[in-house]
């Protein structure tokens, strides 16, 4: 690096001067309370998710059936695709 980006990082960013002690900086007990708590919070989040995923059935029907199904049950309960007069009762 030349001299001149060498002096405008140490300006322009002050922690990479050489005035600042490395030994007195540090997370401190509130850091680690901080880590510990977002570990704490991801493995809960994990483990309702693993519950959750659980329940969910992921057996998909053959999809000849399963579109047929899913167009005819609407028109079927609403009187049909024609008849009816559409406000859901069904009466023509």
């Amino acid at each position: 690096m030349s001299a001149t980006v060498t002096l405008a990082a140490t300006r322009l960013v002050p922690l990479a001067a050489d005035d600042l002690d490395k030994n007195k900086v540090t997370p401190g007990v509130l850091g680690f309370i901080v880590f510990a708590l977002l570990g704490a919070a991801v493995w809960m989040l994990m483990k309702s998710m693993n519950k959750h995923m659980k329940k969910v059935a992921f057996e998909e029907a053959p999809e000849g059936t399963a579109v047929s199904a899913a167009v005819a049950a609407p028109a079927t309960a609403s009187g049909g695709a024609l008849g009816g007069k559409g406000d859901g009762t069904g009466k023509g």
